[in-house]
């Protein structure tokens, strides 16, 4: 995706294959019917996982950081160094990493058997995730023990803030306590990377569907109606992190009606 001069370029780690109960509900009981993102002959819903790499003068940087090394029923992660370095970009050549969140399919490559995975990149993360995830009683053991040697390089975030020319963190909390979108802009043209602020086309375009992967399920549809009815109003090309393919979209409104259409 090109926005002015800046290119995004999706970098895959895997997919995972999901029954659609297991992503999304609807308070009527209503069945999936969603044709721009269906479901399988199994019933499953493809939500790719990987990273989304943007050079930005002489700084290389990657929002997300994959699932890592990761074999599971339906999903399988660990293709992303390698399809980073099919980009031209070694491990070493990452200056900063950004955080939509930190579940395991967005943090998994931030270590590589206790090492840093990129040595010489600052994380950016939210705060409030980092407390989240990292103490107290909601802490995650795993995600604890693999983000620990990147402690020293975190910068945390907790209000909208540039932290590149061309790079705009914006915290959207619902999914986790401190979700983050980034906007990257140049020249007049913008692209909005969502993390998991939504995880399937059919939350854009039928807001009655509830993610099932929300922490705050009230807070997190909220941010996720007032998102779409900006996506609708600018028709700015956005990626959610679970798209096949890692594909952008964009969102029109027709007669009072969202509309989806796959973004070239």
């Amino acid at each position: 995706m090109k926005v002015g001069n800046l290119e995004i370029v999706p970098i895959v780690d895997g997919t995972s294959y999901e029954p659609i109960e297991n992503a999304v509900s609807h308070p009527d009981g209503k069945i999936w019917d969603c044709a721009d993102h269906p479901t399988d002959e199994k019933g499953r819903i493809r939500l790719d996982i990987g990273s989304f790499l943007i050079q930005i003068k002489d700084r290389t940087v990657l929002v997300d950081a994959g699932g890592g090394v990761f074999t599971g029923e339906g999903t399988r992660t660990g293709a992303m160094l390698d399809n980073l370095r099919r980009a031209g970009v070694d491990p070493m050549d990452v200056t900063d990493v950004c955080f939509t969140h930190m579940h395991w399919d967005h943090v998994g490559w931030s270590t590589t058997d206790g090492d840093i995975t990129f040595p010489n990149a600052t994380f950016w993360l939210h705060e409030d995730d980092w407390a989240h995830f990292m103490t107290g009683p909601t802490a995650v053991p795993e995600v604890r023990d693999l983000l620990m040697p990147i402690e020293s390089r975190v910068e945390p975030i907790d209000a909208e803030t540039t932290l590149l020319p061309g790079l705009i963190a914006r915290p959207a909390p619902g999914h986790t306590p401190g979700t983050t979108i980034y906007v990257i802009h140049d020249h007049g043209e913008r692209a909005l990377l969502l993390g998991d602020t939504l995880h399937t086309v059919g939350e854009l375009t039928e807001p009655e569907w509830i993610g099932m992967w929300d922490v705050d399920p009230v807070a997190a549809g909220i941010m996720r109606n007032r998102i779409a009815e900006e996506l609708a109003a600018s028709g700015d090309p956005f990626a959610p992190a679970h798209f096949p393919e890692l594909a952008f979209g964009r969102l029109v409104t027709v007669e009072g009606l969202r509309r989806f259409s796959w973004a070239s």
